[in-house]
C-alpha cells in the first residue's frame, strides 16, 4: 500500500530550484518508495543507484567521471551515508555545470553524520527529513489508535496483524543496534545500547538526567551524551529543548527526551496490542510523544518546537516558535475531559499571552476551556495548525 506523503510538493519545489536535494530519515521509513514516485513526477530522465548494491557501488569507483558523463540526467543515490567521500565530488561536479535538478540523495543519517556534507554542499542542497507516516497521510485507511500503537513505519503500520507488526518492530530495533549504528561509526556493545534504549523508554516524555543514565550504565556522562547524539542523528530519539524567555523565574534547562516513533517505543516496552497499551503505566507519556511527533513531523521550515517549564511547575508540553516569537502552545492530555491547571495560563502569559490548544484523543467538539485555551481532538488539531500557518 502506498500513501501520498505530505512532504512531496516541498521536495518537488526544492529540487526544481536547486542542484541537489537530500531526503534523510531512518531505514524503512519510505525514502526509496518516495524517490521512485518522484522519478515519475520529474520531467528529467533519471538513474537510480543503491550504494548497498556492489554493482552500483562499483559504478562510482571513479565517481567524478561517471557523474560528468551523465550530467544531463537526475542521479538518485540511495544509502549515501555509505560513501561520505562522495560529497566533495558532488560539489565539484555541481560547480562544473551549475544546473538544477541534478542529484537526489537518500540517507539514513542527519547532515551532522554525513561527514561534512553540510559544508561541502552549502548553497547547493536542501536537506528534507522524511519522518514515519503521520496520521493525516493514512487517515483514510487507519484509525489514530492503530497509528499510535504500531507507529508510522510503513511495513510496521500495514502489517496484517498486531503480532506481525510487533515482530517487525522488534527486528528493526535489533538490526538498528547491531548493524546500523556501527555503520554510522558507533561501535558499542549492542547489549549496552539496548539497556540504554530501555532506560529511554522509562523516561520517555521526561526531562533527561544524564548523570542517572551514566551511573546505571557504568559509563561517564559525556559517553552517555555521545551515544544519545548517535541515537538522535540517526532519527531514533528526539530531544526537545526548553524555551527560555527574559524571566526572573527559574527555568528547567535540560531537554525532554522521546523515542520518536510510538511503535518503536511500544516494541521496547513490550506493548503488542491495544489491550496492552490501555494497561501501560506510561500510557500518558506515550500519548504525549505520539502527538508531539505528529506535530513536529509536519512543521513548516522556520517553525521550531520547544517545551516550557519553570521550577515551580508552570509548563507547556510544546511551544511552537516562528523566528524568535512563540506563536502557539500545545498541552497534551490523555483524557476527553481534561483538567487544566493554573500553570497552563501562567505559561501562556510568560510567553506573551500565546493561545493554547489542549489536545485530547477524541473529544466530541471543540470548546473554550478558558480565555486562552481551546480543547480539541487529534483529528481536528491539524486544521487548527494549518490556520496558524504552522504546518
Amino acid at each position: 500500500m502506498e500513501f501520498r506523503r505530505l512532504v512531496t510538493d516541498r521536495i518537488l519545489e526544492r529540487i526544481k530550484h536547486l542542484p541537489a536535494v537530500a531526503l534523510l530519515g531512518p531505514r524503512q521509513v519510505g525514502k526509496t518508495t518516495l524517490a521512485r514516485y518522484l522519478q515519475k513526477e520529474l520531467p528529467k530522465e533519471s538513474i537510480y543507484l543503491d550504494l548497498e548494491s556492489p554493482e552500483d557501488n562499483q559504478k562510482l569507483s571513479n565517481a567524478e567521471y561517471y557523474l560528468i558523463q551523465r550530467e544531463s540526467k537526475l542521479i538518485i543515490i540511495d544509502e549515501v551515508q555509505r560513501m561520505p567521500e562522495l560529497f566533495p565530488v558532488l560539489r565539484s561536479v555541481i560547480d562544473r555545470k551549475r544546473e538544477n535538478t541534478r542529484f537526489m540523495l537518500l540517507g539514513s543519517a542527519s547532515p551532522e553524520l554525513l561527514a561534512k556534507s553540510s559544508e561541502t554542499l552549502a548553497g547547493r542542497i536542501s536537506y528534507i527529513e522524511i519522518s514515519p507516516l503521520v496520521y493525516p497521510e493514512v487517515a483514510d485507511s487507519y484509525s489514530f489508535e492503530q497509528v499510535w500503537l504500531r507507529g508510522g513505519f510503513p511495513d510496521m503500520l500495514t502489517a496484517p496483524s498486531d503480532e506481525v507488526s510487533f515482530e517487525n518492530r522488534t527486528d528493526f530495533i535489533q538490526t538498528y543496534l547491531e548493524r546500523e549504528l556501527p555503520l554510522l561509526g558507533l561501535s558499542v556493545s549492542p547489549t549496552l545500547l539496548r539497556n540504554l534504549l530501555r532506560m529511554l523508554a522509562h523516561v520517555h516524555g521526561n526531562v533527561i538526567n544524564y548523570s542517572d543514565f551514566a551511573k546505571s550504565l557504568g559509563i561517564d556522562v559525556n559517553t552517555v551524551k555521545r551515544y544519545l547524539d548517535y541515537f538522535e542523528h540517526s532519527f531514533l530519539i528526539r530531544r526537545v529543548q526548553p524555551y527560555f524567555v527574559n524571566s526572573s523565574k527559574r527555568l528547567v534547562k535540560s531537554p525532554k527526551v522521546y523515542i520518536r516513533d510510538s511503535g518503536l517505543l511500544h516494541a521496547v516496552a513490550g506493548i503488542e496490542r491495544q489491550e496492552d497499551l490501555e494497561g501501560y503505566v506510561l500510557k500518558g507519556n506515550s500519548w504525549e510523544g505520539f502527538v508531539i511527533q505528529q506535530v513536529i513531523a509536519q512543521l513548516k521550515p522556520g517553525v521550531y518546537p520547544y517545551f516550557y517549564r519553570t521550577q515551580d511547575g508552570t509548563e507547556l508540553d510544546l511551544v511552537l516558535v516562528k523566528g524568535i516569537l512563540p506563536v502557539l502552545g500545545i498541552e497534551i492530555k490523555y483524557s476527553n475531559a481534561p483538567k487544566l491547571t493554573k500553570g497552563t495560563t501562567l505559561a501562556s502569559q510568560d510567553l506573551g499571552d500565546i493561545p493554547v490548544l489542549v489536545v485530547t484523543p477524541s473529544v466530541a467538539e471543540d470548546y473554550e476551556a478558558n480565555a486562552i485555551a481551546k480543547v480539541t481532538s487529534l483529528e481536528r488539531l491539524f486544521g487548527h495548525l494549518r490556520q496558524y500557518r504552522i504546518i
